[in-house]
């Protein structure tokens, strides 16, 4: 008997039990992947650790200064200069400065408000104005149906505004996420505003310094496994790019059928 007359054992086929262990690996090395691109994604959205000392160390180094001399003119100036230098940094290694920028428009707001009423809590108000506008925002633009969240990671996850229409879970995870952002946001106003009128300079300003990356890490935390645990985003550029080349190969396969009737009927 050949070995091709030979039955075949039960050990040479693959068992149940293996394809389902190996089916069971690719998908948690697949979730794996998409929580790393989620992250990946966020951080890059949100500025990861560097775009979180611009947004802190301003402010910090005004309360710092204020409680030492209690000086506004002096506390404003540095605060700005802070900024500035932040942005400049970027600027000479080239890196994206969108961070850095908003955070120069913030604090000289906040400049211009406290010089102009002589309040150095006036500082943070148009800070504490615009967070309450974006938790508004948020919460607002979820209900209508067009989270605001999905509109910001729609462009870094190269999926636009596809999840509106073709992913359905994908949505539902961005508005989820932009309820949590929201609610994190208007909680954190809550506490802010009436310190704003109740307590003194020096200890709302560093109260507000406490607030400022605890409640933004909960939601970015939040967002992430609200993400993580949806369908993956569909690339529309890569979909685009598709489109492109079969236009092209079929452009090219209309001039070659030409060119083969132009050969076989020479006349024509």
């Amino acid at each position: 008997m050949t070995s091709l007359d030979k039955p075949t054992s039960d050990t040479d086929q693959p068992h149940p039990t293996d394809r389902q262990s190996a089916g069971g690996r690719h998908a948690a090395q697949q979730d794996a992947e998409s929580k790393a691109v989620t992250e990946a994604a966020l951080f890059e959205a949100f500025g990861g650790v560097r775009g979180m000392v611009e947004t802190v160390l301003p402010g910090l180094l005004f309360v710092t200064i204020f409680t030492i001399n209690k000086d506004l003119h002096v506390s404003a100036i540095a605060a700005l200069a802070v900024s500035l230098a932040l942005v400049a940094v970027r600027l000479v290694r080239r890196d994206t400065v969108k961070h850095a920028f908003s955070g120069v428009f913030g604090v000289a707001f906040g400049v211009v408000f406290a010089m102009m009423t002589g309040n150095a809590k006036d500082f943070y108000l148009p800070g504490m104005l615009y967070t309450l506008g974006l938790a508004t925002a948020y919460l607002v633009t979820a209900a209508a149906g067009v989270p605001l969240i999905g509109l910001i990671l729609g462009p870094v996850f190269k999926e636009n505004l596809s999840w509106r229409t073709r992913n359905p879970g994908r949505k539902k995870a961005y508005t989820k996420a932009s309820y949590a952002w929201g609610l994190i946001l208007l909680t954190k106003c809550a506490i802010l505003f009436p310190l704003y009128w109740w307590a003194d300079t020096t200890q709302f300003g560093w109260v507000l310094i406490a607030l400022k990356i605890p409640p933004f890490l909960l939601a970015v935390y939040l967002t992430w496994v609200f993400l993580a645990k949806a369908p993956p985003p569909i690339d529309v550029f890569a979909e685009m790019e598709a489109e492109e080349k079969a236009a092209e190969q079929a452009e090219k396969d209309r001039k070659a059928e030409q060119a083969a009737a132009a050969l076989r009927n020479p006349e024509a």
